[in-house]
Parts: structure tokens; C-alpha cells; sequence
């Protein structure tokens, strides 16, 4: 029954040249030439979170395509230096470290996750490396001490109270949550208490999901005890997708909510019809609704790079590859990575095309608090 309340509400849900000698000289070694400037940056592209790793490589590497395509930035091509980290936030630490020992990136963009994250800001911070859109949420990130890092999602805190608000909103109160025993996942759990509390409602089980997910079985018989009308999602990945079919199969009309990351293209597309139902948070424009000029830019973008198919993820790598251009834009020829964070911080409603980043407050520069929702049909993509 609270399925067909989901699909009822879906209308109501969607509405969620060669430069000079000493320049070449002096910026060679840091990722920048004459004629390139070279963008790091380190994800799961083998582990858990593949999906999302290679969704943001895919998104990047198109935008740069067609950002190229054009003559560049500045008369530069934009490259991308990808490293795999497999999720495990020690390997995105050696990795980032490389580069900046290396210094052979000129600034950094999209490394994903919150752990992983956490794990690299003290080198952020001691090297003024330029760091554009983190995928992560966590509001610990968050923070004036944070310099040098420029975030463009929404926080955890803006996706879970909007999710949380809205469930309540339909009548739906008694709650249970899976969340990933990882930073991610304490986080969305705190969020999520806290949400509530402020409605004077608690959840009626928190069930903490290996990120491996080892112990499905006993998560899932867990939430059947508790009778949930609804369950929400802080998990993520490969046992993300898992964990909802399994719960399908328990109990095939248990609603499911999640935040944005719950779910990834690839993940969304084993799931096939099992994902059908399932509502997710939406922090950029649905990639399937070319109904702004970002999308429809998008769009051709993937296609000219001879990719089809679309997702959350790779529109994700593709807004943040087109943010931190414009940064590069902006902070002119004669480029330094402290222009590059001047001219970031001069954002004022920049628009895309439909999404909006603004960076004029002081840090932690924050440029997006954009949260939609939608649910998902058995093709894959939101209804509604």
C-alpha cells in the first residue's frame, strides 16, 4: 500500500599559444603548461562505489572533451590525472600524496568519499592545493579551516531533512534506518536523529550495514522485526543494491527512501525492476530530462564521447569539471592556484544552465544546496 502512497506522490516528488619562458618554467612542475593544465584526482573505480567512480570519470572526461573542443580554457586543454583507490581512504592518501609530491596536477576535483576525504584535507590544507566538489556530504568537511576546498553538492544535512520532511509530510512516521558502518553512514544516522527529534519522532530500528555486506542477512531480519513502515538508506555501493533487493524480497510493497548515494547508475541498473519504487534524494538535475540548457549540454557532451546511457553520477563529474573551468576561466592566462581559488570565490549565482553555484559567502564555500526527489521506475530512471 505505501508503495502505490510513493507513485501517488511522484508528481509532487519530481518537482526535486605559447606562453613566455618564465611562466612555462615557473608552472611546468604543478600541472600547468604552456599549453595543458592537468586536474588529479582519486576514486573507487574497482571497489564498492564503482559506479560512482567511473560515473564521475565519465562526466569529467566529457565535459573536458567538449570543453577542448572549443579551444580549452585560456588556450589550455584541460586533462585529468584518475587514480583508483578502491574506496579504501589509506589509498586515496598514497595517491594524493603522489600527485602533490609529483606536482603534477595542478589542482584536485572529485575525490569520493567521506572517509577517504577526511583522510587527504590535512594535505590539502598544508599544500593550498585548489580542491573542486568533494562527493561527499559530510557536514564535518564542512568547515572554515577548510581553505582551500570548494564544495558543490548539498550537504548530508540538507538531503536528509528534506527526505525526512517529506516522508512525514505523507503520513509516513514509523521509520527504520540501514546505515553504512563507515563515516557515511554514522553521519546520514546522526542526521537523520536529529531530523526527527526536531518532529518529536524516533526511529523504530538503526541497523549498521558492512560496507562489504557481510552481515545482509542479519541487517535485513532486523528491519522485518521492527515493522517499518518505511526504511530509509545511508548505505552506498555494490551492498547498497544488495541490501535493497534482499529487503524487496522480504517484503515487496516496504518502502524505501535513500539520500543521493544510496544508489549509483551501474547499481541502478543491475537492480532492473527491484529498484522500482525506491525513492533517492536528487542533487543535480534528473540527466534524463533534458528540459534545461545544462542537461541538453550534458547530453551532447556524453554522446560525443560515444556514451548513451546517463546518470546522477556522471552529470555530478560533469557540473564540477564545469565549475572548476570557469574558476580557470576566470583567474586568467597568467594562472596561479591562488588566482584559481580568487576567481572561485568571486561566484555569485554563477548559472549552468538550470543549477546554480555561488561561493560569495566566507568559507566553508559551499556552492549548492539544490535537493530533489524522485522515484525510481523499473526502467531506472525517476518517474514523475
Amino acid at each position: 500500500m505505501f508503495r502505490r502512497r510513493f507513485l501517488s506522490f511522484a508528481p509532487q516528488l519530481a518537482a526535486l599559444s605559447v606562453a613566455p619562458a618564465f611562466i612555462r618554467s615557473a608552472h611546468a612542475q604543478e600541472g600547468l603548461s604552456a599549453k595543458s593544465v592537468t586536474i588529479g584526482c582519486s576514486a573507487d573505480m574497482s571497489g564498492p562505489l564503482a559506479g560512482t567512480g567511473n560515473g564521475i570519470k565519465a562526466g569529467a572526461e566529457a565535459a573536458m572533451a567538449q570543453i577542448n573542443a572549443k579551444g580549452g580554457v585560456q588556450g589550455r586543454q584541460l586533462q585529468l590525472q584518475i587514480v583508483d583507490d578502491g574506496y579504501v581512504a589509506q589509498r586515496t592518501v598514497g595517491n594524493v600524496k603522489k600527485m602533490i609530491d609529483d606536482s603534477s596536477v595542478f589542482a584536485l576535483m572529485s575525490c569520493v568519499g567521506t572517509a577517504n576525504n577526511t583522510a587527504i584535507m590535512p594535505m590539502i590544507e598544508a599544500s593550498s592545493l585548489p580542491y573542486v566538489a568533494p562527493v561527499t556530504g559530510a557536514s564535518s568537511l564542512r568547515t572554515a579551516s577548510n581553505r582551500n576546498v570548494f564544495h558543490v553538492r548539498a550537504s548530508y544535512v540538507d538531503e536528509t531533512q528534506r527526505l525526512i520532511e517529506k516522508l512525514v509530510s505523507m503520513g509516513i512516521k514509523d521509520l527504520a534506518i540501514v546505515y553504512m558502518d563507515n563515516a557515511f553512514g554514522k553521519e546520514v544516522l546522526s542526521n537523520a536523529i536529529t531530523s526527527l527529534a526536531k518532529l518529536g519522532i524516533k526511529l523504530d530500528a538503526q541497523v549498521a550495514l558492512a560496507v562489504d555486506g557481510k552481515n545482509q542477512t542479519e541487517a535485513v531480519a532486523q528491519i522485518m522485526a521492527a515493522k517499518p513502515m518505511a526504511v530509509l538508506l545511508g548505505t552506498t555501493g555494490s551492498s547498497s543494491a544488495s541490501l535493497i533487493a534482499a529487503l524487496k524480497k522480504a517484503s515487496p510493497m516496504l518502502p524505501m527512501a535513500g539520500v543521493s548515494s544510496a544508489l549509483s547508475g551501474d547499481n541502478i541498473k543491475i537492480l532492473g525492476a527491484s529498484g522500482a519504487g525506491v525513492a533517492l534524494t536528487m542533487l543535480f538535475p534528473d540527466p534524463y530530462k533534458a528540459k534545461s540548457p545544462l542537461v541538453r549540454d550534458y547530453q551532447a557532451a556524453m554522446r560525443g564521447i560515444g556514451k548513451d546511457e546517463f546518470s546522477l553520477s556522471s552529470m555530478e563529474g560533469y557540473v564540477n569539471t564545469r565549475v572548476l573551468a570557469e574558476g580557470l576561466e576566470r583567474a586568467g592566462r597568467d594562472l596561479t592556484r591562488a588566482k584559481l581559488r580568487t576567481a572561485l570565490q568571486s561566484f555569485q549565482k554563477f548559472d549552468l544552465g538550470g543549477f546554480t553555484v555561488d561561493y560569495s559567502k566566507a568559507s566553508p564555500f559551499v556552492g549548492s544546496q539544490y535537493v530533489d526527489l524522485g522515484i525510481l521506475g523499473a526502467n531506472g530512471h525517476f518517474i514523475g
